[in-house]
């Protein structure tokens, strides 16, 4: 996706491998990658002068990448702060291929090591190695390293890199017009760049031979791929031509003409010929044309590396990936087959290392139909058979994934069981993300069908899909948005399946940006030609999305920041709540050895649960006492109050013996015996009754007080004035005597009435603790009491005592 950004179009290959080793080397938290030009060059295998006046200018250019540099002593740029800022924008985007993660970004860098790293040469001694061909240098160095790079992406397990199909230019031959493809440059470029790569043998062309002698069909081999997955790279390995396989085995890529299978008393006059590559066309440049001029007598024998499949059998089940028809296009070679040894040092684990290294099941099942096969027999192919047992033809069984998947069932079918395994992973994932994004039960599968079924639309339809597998994950499942809104797909709304509103202001916003854009050319530049204009037009567009681009990065960080501020202060709230509570639980822990108070209990918290009721109580008692002279002393007679608490205190200790003796009635003899053995327990449970008995004593207290105190002369008055007030109402008044008018004038009566007893209630129990508060004399200082002490004789005559 990074070379095939409009900005790189026309670009040199320095530009482009530049850009892929800035992603590369970009850190996943800032984006930000800062490199010497030196080191750059390094990278690049050129001169530091030519990338800092060639390569820095055309990268600015390109709108890619973000380039802030520092001057060095010639004016030259000298350090170079980069961000590549497609990929710094797909960050966060839900299913765009430039979203990596840190570990992916990790892999990248390590390939590019492996691959191209200059080497380094450390303060302690130690020394790193250059990559594969990273002490290429000069002319033509950057192209060579894309190139490379390039085919290591695309080789397989094996190495072996697929080749294009179609036509090609029968002078250069397929391995260069596969490299010249993946350059995008022309055949010729391509096949120079292949013998640079050759003739460092960093990778190999080689071409089967068959029986006759003749060359057959070539591979294109990088070595170093093979090796870090523990294979080995055949040279010039010969077909020995035996028995044709069955028809129904047949290469399915053969694109010789139809054949039609021979009587069965007429011998075969052509050698059943298998390719090892997925298909038994030669090349255009070597290629002959099957003739039947060979002479009648043919033995007829099977190649003993291969058991007689189409492409694709070489691949055991354990974990590797068969993706396509000629996808298991390796070697297999057996002891007698000359095989040349291991290429690199890779081999041994690397960056290009996907898999420990496992002997190929190739040879063992080979080894056990050979085992098998009698005198006279031919080996069975079973490959086929194998496919199909591993294959599922149908959909899964889940209902999500049937219903979700239904618009391409056919794709499903040319899958293989390990791409189907991919599919099957990516539409649970899609589905749970549906789940969650709409809150609709059961709409996900549905939404995803409809999806596929555009898709489908939108391409022509499945006969037009050359890779189901590369569709399905690429383009099929995965939602595009239009817009920063989470529920648009394609401009359409996942929740309400409408037109995204959030699109159309989207659109509005760059149709105003270029109209903008334009309106500035024409008053800046006027009287410019249509072409120059629409260029110049292009020009500032790309600088406005480039600062748009710069601001939304600005916002993003300052974001971010807000997000660690943010999460600091959480931890440092959560620190200080933990100190708190561990302070707090110390304390109560101080608290909890102390002894109580009034019995000096042991262990008690400052006062035990008996005295905490005996306190309790005692406050009870005089909240009563006071609820009760409230309606039945004289407030301004200190003596007329204590006489009516003391008559309460007494009625509540009559009260509480009473309930003590039922308590003790309604217990057994074995719960009375316990409660004489332990007087501790009698303590507590005496003390627990009583205060049950004065709560209830004090509740009864306060509602007759406001009884009572709602028959006085201003609850009264207050009632009668309610009483009136509800009758003159606009609505009673030409029947205030009616039932309805006296009804509703009672009911204001009764609440008025309520009302001003608990106001009276209040009021007087204030004023009796504002008058028990002045009647409570603070003893004298020490300081006023110790000369009267001091006057005092202290012979032995004195018989006083005194109090402190």
């Amino acid at each position: 996706m990074l070379l095939d950004a409009s900005g790189l179009a026309g670009a040199p290959d320095s530009v482009r491998l530049t850009v892929i080793v800035v992603a590369s080397r970009t850190p996943s938290e800032s984006g930000v990658v800062e490199i010497r030009t030196s080191e750059l060059a390094r990278w690049l295998g050129l001169s530091a002068s030519y990338v800092a006046s060639v390569v820095i200018p055309a990268l600015r250019r390109s709108a890619l990448v973000s380039v802030e540099t520092k001057e060095g002593e010639f004016g030259q740029d000298e350090c170079l702060k980069c961000r590549v800022l497609p990929l710094w924008a797909a960050q966060d985007v839900v299913g765009h291929p430039l979203n990596l993660a840190k570990k992916e970004y990790s892999t990248f860098l390590r390939l590019l090591e492996a691959v191209m790293a200059p080497g380094w040469t450390h303060r302690d001694g130690s020394v790193t190695p250059a990559g594969l061909i990273g002490t290429r240098t000069g002319r033509g160095a950057a192209t060579d390293r894309l190139a490379l790079l390039l085919l290591v992406l695309e080789a397989r397990e094996s190495g072996q890199v697929r080749l294009c199909g179609g036509t090609v230019d029968t002078r250069r031959g397929r391995a260069a017009a596969t490299v010249a493809r993946l350059m995008g440059c022309s055949a010729s470029a391509g096949e120079r760049v292949l013998e640079r790569l050759e003739d460092q043998e960093l990778v190999l062309r080689r071409r089967l031979k068959t029986g006759s002698g003749l060359r057959s069909r070539s591979r294109l081999m990088v070595p170093a791929v093979a090796a870090a997955h523990g294979r080995t790279v055949a040279d010039d390995v010969q077909e020995d031509l035996a028995e044709a396989p069955e028809a129904e085995i047949s290469d399915p890529d053969v694109a010789a003409g139809p054949v039609e299978a021979p009587e069965a008393d007429t011998e075969s006059k052509v050698s059943g010929l298998l390719g090892t590559d997925g298909a038994a066309v030669a090349e255009p440049d070597v290629a002959a044309t099957l003739h039947t001029d060979h002479s009648s007598v043919v033995t007829q024998a099977v190649r003993p590396q291969l058991s007689g499949r189409f492409s694709g059998e070489g691949r055991g089940t354990a974990g590797r990936r068969p993706e396509h028809a000629c996808a298991g296009e390796e070697q297999a070679v057996d002891s007698e087959t000359n095989v040349a040894g291991s290429w690199s040092s890779v081999a041994a684990g690397g960056p290009l290392r996907g898999e420990q290294p496992k002997e190929s099941p190739v040879n063992e099942r080979f080894g056990q139909r050979v085992a098998g096969a009698g005198a006279g027999e031919r080996p069975k192919g079973t490959g086929w058979e194998k496919t199909r047992q591993q294959r599922r033809w149908g959909l899964p069984d889940d209902l999500r994934l049937r219903v979700a998947l239904g618009p391409v069932t056919w794709l499903w079918e040319r899958l293989s069981r390990w791409q189907q395994d991919q599919v099957e992973a990516a539409a649970k994932t899609e589905l749970a993300r549906l789940d969650a994004l709409l809150m609709q039960q059961g709409a996900a599968p549905r939404l995803l069908a409809e999806r596929l079924t555009d898709r489908l639309e939108e391409t022509g339809g499945e006969a037009l899909i050359g890779d189901p597998y590369a569709w399905l994950i690429r383009r099929g499942l995965p939602q595009r948005r239009a817009c920063p809104d989470l529920r648009c797909d394609d401009g359409t709304r996942l929740d309400t399946r409408t037109e995204c509103e959030n699109c159309r202001n989207v659109l509005h916003l760059r149709r105003g940006m270029r109209a903008r854009a334009a309106a500035d050319i024409e008053r800046r530049q006027p009287g410019l030609g249509d072409a120059e204009r629409h260029r110049a037009v292009e020009a500032r567009l790309r600088q406005l999305a480039a600062i748009e681009a710069e601001d939304y990065v600005w916002r993003r960080e300052q974001a971010r920041a807000e997000h660690v501020r943010r999460d600091a202060a959480r931890a440092a709230a959560a620190d200080r709540a933990e100190r708190e509570r561990l302070a707090s639980a110390a304390a109560d822990a101080v608290r909890q050895a102390l002894a109580c108070e009034d019995c000096g209990q042991q262990q008690a918290g400052g006062l035990c649960e008996t005295c905490d009721h005996c306190r309790q109580t005692e406050t009870l008692i005089s909240q009563a006492g006071l609820l009760v002279a409230t309606w039945s002393a004289d407030l301004t007679d200190p003596a007329s109050v204590a006489a009516v608490a003391a008559t309460v205190r007494t009625a509540i200790g009559h009260s509480v013996t009473a309930a003590w003796q039922e308590f003790l009635e309604m217990t057994d003899t074995t719960g009375v015996a316990a409660l004489e053995a332990s007087p501790e327990a009698a303590r507590d449970a005496y003390a627990f009754a009583a205060l049950q008995t004065t709560q209830q004593a004090l509740q009864e207290h306060h509602d007759t007080a406001l009884a009572m105190l709602s028959q006085t002369q201003e609850a009264e008055a207050e009632a009668q004035r309610a009483y009136k007030t509800e009758q003159n109402r606009r609505w009673y008044r030409y029947n205030p005597h009616g039932a309805d008018a006296v009804a509703a004038a009672t009911k204001a009566a009764d609440t008025a009435r309520e009302r001003v007893a608990e106001y009276l209630l209040a009021t007087r129990l204030e004023q009796l603790s504002e008058q028990a508060n002045a009647r409570t004399e603070r003893p004298a200082s020490w300081t006023d009491r110790l000369p009267e002490l001091t006057a005092r004789p202290l012979d032995g005559d004195a018989t006083g005592m005194v109090i402190a």
